[in-house]
């Protein structure tokens, strides 16, 4: 059994990483290419920015699965992760903070080519941060439960980093600016992320032999797993659905509430982050009595449901407007926690079963594979709101804004139905054993 205070500092790494990522994702755009009526300088063209954030995402993705590969095959007296996170933590926040802070009156060309070489800055030491550590899961935690024990107290940490992320920022920017606003989540990040590793330093040194395998033929054994090929499209399009909500939640708010109402995006995003939390143990519990299996697919279905009630929330008669977003808001979160707590343990399923195969533990290449093809697909996110966004995202005008709802439902009906091919157990027999477990 792990104790449990291993466990809330080994979680303590995803306040810190969920709130850079989620205010970089709910911000990034919006600073650069403000709505047409919020007041803002746009520094880029809209579809500038979309396009700059597709291609720089699709290409940053790549970042995942080579230093999950590097991790896996490294010899050190410090094990295969922690130098990693060391040196990669304070590199991630510095070029974090540079992200808002483009050069002045530069002209749109160096605006481009700035957002386009820091975003890559930032996406590769995120990946030299967060794929080793993702990584020390399946080499900390060897049964089924203890993984879901674990992750579910990084879900916890992770949505209070959610919280920081979107409501915390949200309230920085419009009361200091989105400079200090950057400032403070990168400090909070690098903080973090030291903390959890210091934490766990003495079981993160314990995984110390490198898989003895080559890039390409790591790469071909992972995509050939079969189950691995039936989870990973089911998390990927979970994780384009949520990435859509979250790029669009700025516009969502500026045009169906507007700016002065008491009702604020701080108020929804908290009733969702709070339905998400209650909604951890209920998870939890429900795979602990069925499988992960059946948890996370009704989490989908329920997802897909929710999703889609952004699209008519507010336009119900007889309902007060602001009851039904509220009411939309909580529905929407419920789900959301699932995303967060299932993927690492069921990839960390697909592993123990590479591991019969391969006698090799390569917990990194599988979780950097699993982050490229998901990062690639949603890198797409910033692109499909700006073309979203043509049909309306002022306070006249909603529907660009209202689609982005049915079509993460959609999106989230189709991961539902593909992930009914997924077969593993919770409990893989014949695996090796991960170094840390013993």
């Amino acid at each position: 059994m792990i104790p449990l205070r291993t466990r809330i500092l080994y979680g303590t790494s995803r306040v810190g990483s969920e709130a850079l990522g989620k205010s970089s994702g709910l911000w990034l755009l919006y600073y650069y290419a403000p709505p047409s009526d919020a007041h803002l300088p746009t520094l880029l063209p809209s579809l500038a920015v979309g396009v700059l954030l597709t291609v720089g995402g699709i290409v940053a993705a790549l970042d995942d699965v080579i230093v999950g590969w590097f991790s896996d095959r490294t010899r050190s007296r410090f094990g295969r992760r922690i130098p990693y996170i060391v040196l990669g933590a304070p590199l991630w926040s510095i070029f974090f903070v540079l992200l808002f802070t483009p050069p002045p009156d530069r002209g749109n060309a160096t605006t481009a080519v700035y957002l386009l070489v820091v975003f890559e800055a930032v996406s590769l030491f995120g990946s030299v941060v967060v794929s080793p550590y993702e990584a020390l899961l399946p080499e900390m935690a060897a049964t089924s439960d203890q993984r879901v024990g674990l992750e579910a107290i990084k879900v916890y940490l992770g949505v209070a980093g959610t919280a920081i992320g979107l409501i915390v920022s949200t309230v920085l920017v419009h009361e200091v600016g989105f400079r200090a606003m950057a400032i403070t989540i990168a400090a909070l990040a690098l903080v973090c992320q030291y903390v959890a590793i210091a934490g766990v330093w003495d079981r993160a040194k314990l995984s110390r032999v490198p898989a003895e395998i080559g890039f390409r033929d790591a790469l071909r054994a992972t995509f050939r797993n079969r189950a691995f090929r039936v989870l990973l499209p089911t998390v990927v399009l979970f994780a384009l659905a949520f990435q859509l909500l979250q790029t669009d939640i700025p516009f969502y708010v500026h045009a169906i509430v507007g700016k002065h109402s008491w009702l604020s995006s701080t108020v929804l995003l908290a009733v969702a982050i709070g339905s998400a939390l209650v909604c951890v143990p209920l998870f939890a519990r429900f795979a602990q009595r069925t499988s992960k299996r059946r948890a996370y697919s009704v989490s989908m279905l329920a997802a897909a449901a929710a999703f889609t009630l952004l699209g008519i929330a507010g336009l119900l008669p007889g309902i007060p407007a602001t009851v039904q977003l509220l009411v939309t808001a909580a529905l929407v979160g419920a789900p959301i926690g699932a995303h967060f707590l299932f993927p690492v343990p069921l990839t960390a399923d697909v592993i123990d079963d590479d591991s019969a195969r391969t006698a090799q533990r390569r917990e990194a290449t599988y979780l950097g594979a699993s982050s490229f093809v998901e990062r690639t697909a949603t890198a797409v996110a910033p692109l499909l709101i700006v073309l979203l966004r043509l049909l309306g995202d002022t306070r006249g005008h909603t529907l660009g804004v209202r689609l982005v709802g049915p079509l993460a439902g959609l999106i989230l009906l189709a991961a539902y139905f593909l992930f009914r091919a997924y077969d593993l157990p919770d409990e893989v027999s014949e695996r090796v054993q991960p170094e840390a477990a013993t």
